[in-house]
């Protein structure tokens, strides 16, 4: 019965609204949560159920990175490491980056339960460092991890044609401290789309705030699949997030694949690849009645994987490096692992990855920055610590899809940890939707283009939509047809 009275009254508004106006303004995406100031949702929509490709495609600039960080904590002095790292020259729309080893894999982390301090952390310099770049005054729009069960964007339901909308369920308390942040922040940049942690990997999507005004988010979702240790545990694994934008569904995936450079043990990485393709899985919401949104890896249109997958040098050690000081960077890769395994069939076939125009990114010293561990010119040879790794392109960036071009693909220079950054900037097409029919309308616009005094709304006094319908209906009709002003 309730369904019922909330199918009809949603029926009366859309009809209301057609009546109301002559002109419709395009559609946009509505984002509410419960974390949003109130005065960003006096500006909320109501859209049209139907929805259609227009024809038309856009393109977006997406920026990829990976960076394994050894287990080290973020701290103020990476800023500038963070600006070389996001090539912060570039203009980019979509931020996608991968992080590994964000707390020690000792049996604490991988066992116990999660914490989420260094991926605040980790999100707090981020965001500073994006939006310090545009000049704004900023604060991080949220300080609760986002998972695909607390941070969802606008999906129509089956109401009657309104728009049903998914609110956060984050706890009272940190949604008030969030709300304050939100409102000091709002003229930030970049805005915090998906954030997930599972032990040391981690995930986080910033996306360029005007962005979500012009194009429509939805069905943003995480998950993480863990099969490290005994085949289920989170030392090793990968995070994905799922989302689309207009009508294109994206898939990003970081992972931390198993170490070793012993031959076989590329076999137990492809199995991991394996696995964390099987397993990971986006389930659908009671609200998202279509069918055609991918639960899988591969159902994405546009598919970015990234990490530390830990493929090696097949090749002696001195042999390796001999030609890394040399720069001869292709006949190097005729030994890679990964690229050997793509042509073998075991892994990641029809894949695409960039040139590698750059030296291998692991085994450096931490003692001494930049020279790899077991070079025999290290003054610290004969008492170090560290172990001798074979130098290798641990951390790679790859992609599948149509509609993707990759404009650049280097590496930092950071030397925070024993990996080197590694990033890669992509354009990217989307299918640009508009409304199968023009009954969508902004109800901040469209309400203050009434007179409203005809209702007896006072300002300390709100009225609902539904009683505005109401007082309309038992008003005589007069004949004056009212239109929508449409001008900003």
């Amino acid at each position: 019965m309730a369904s019922e009275l909330l199918r009809s009254a949603s029926g009366r508004s859309q009809g209301w609204l057609r009546k109301k106006s002559k002109k419709t303004e395009p559609s946009n995406s509505a984002e509410v949560s419960d974390s949003e100031p109130e005065e960003y949702l006096s500006n909320s929509f109501i859209s049209s159920r139907g929805i259609q490709p227009s024809g038309l495609t856009h393109e977006l600039r997406v920026f990829v990175g990976t960076w394994n960080v050894g287990g080290k904590s973020p701290v103020g002095s990476l800023a500038a490491d963070l600006e070389e790292w996001l090539n912060l020259k570039s203009s980019v729309d979509i931020y996608v980056l991968g992080f590994q080893e964000i707390v020690p894999l000792n049996t604490k982390s991988v066992i116990g339960m999660e914490d989420y301090t260094d991926a605040r952390k980790w999100n707090l310099l981020v965001g500073k460092t994006l939006n310090n770049k545009e000049g704004c005054v900023w604060l991080t729009p949220t300080l609760t991890p986002l998972t695909n069960d607390e941070y969802q964007y606008a999906k129509p339901e089956k109401r009657g044609g309104q728009a049903g909308l998914r609110r956060s369920i984050t706890p009272l308390r940190e949604r008030s401290k969030t709300q304050h942040v939100e409102q000091e922040g709002s003229a930030s940049a970049y805005k915090l789309m998906a954030s997930k942690k599972m032990v040391g990997v981690f995930l986080t999507v910033w996306i360029k705030r005007d962005l979500l005004k012009k194009y429509r988010f939805s069905n943003v979702k995480a998950t993480p699949v863990a099969c490290g240790l005994m085949g289920y545990l989170g030392n090793k694994g990968a995070v994905s997030v799922s989302m689309s934008i207009d009508g294109t569904s994206f898939c990003f995936v970081t992972a931390h694949l198993a170490s070793g450079e012993k031959k076989g043990d590329e076999l137990r990485r492809n199995q991991q690849v394996g696995e964390i393709f099987k397993r990971t899985v986006f389930p659908r919401l009671p609200q998202e009645f279509d069918d055609t949104l991918p639960n899988t890896i591969l159902g994405h249109e546009r598919i970015f994987w990234f990490g530390d997958l830990n493929y090696r040098l097949c090749m002696e050690d001195n042999r390796a490096r001999e030609l890394i000081r040399k720069k001869r960077w292709k006949e190097l890769q005729k030994f890679d692992q990964l690229k050997k395994e793509q042509q073998y069939g075991g892994v990641f076939q029809g894949w695409r990855e960039g040139d590698i125009e750059f030296a291998p990114t692991y085994k450096y010293s931490v003692e001494l920055g930049n020279r790899y561990t077991g070079d025999k010119h290290s003054p610290l040879l004969s008492h170090s610590a560290e172990k001798r790794r074979t130098p290798a392109w641990c951390d790679r960036i790859m992609w599948f899809g149509k509609g993707i071009e990759q404009l650049s693909y280097f590496r930092g220079e950071s030397k925070f940890s024993d990996h080197r950054p590694v990033s890669a900037l992509f354009t990217t097409e989307i299918d640009v939707l508009k409304p199968e029919n023009t009954k969508t309308v902004a109800l901040s616009k469209f309400l203050s283009s009434m007179n409203l005094s005809k209702y007896n709304v006072q300002s300390n006094n709100r009225r609902t939509l539904l009683s505005l319908i109401k007082a309309d209906a038992e008003e005589p009709v007069s004949g004056k047809a009212l239109t929508v002003d449409n001008r900003q």
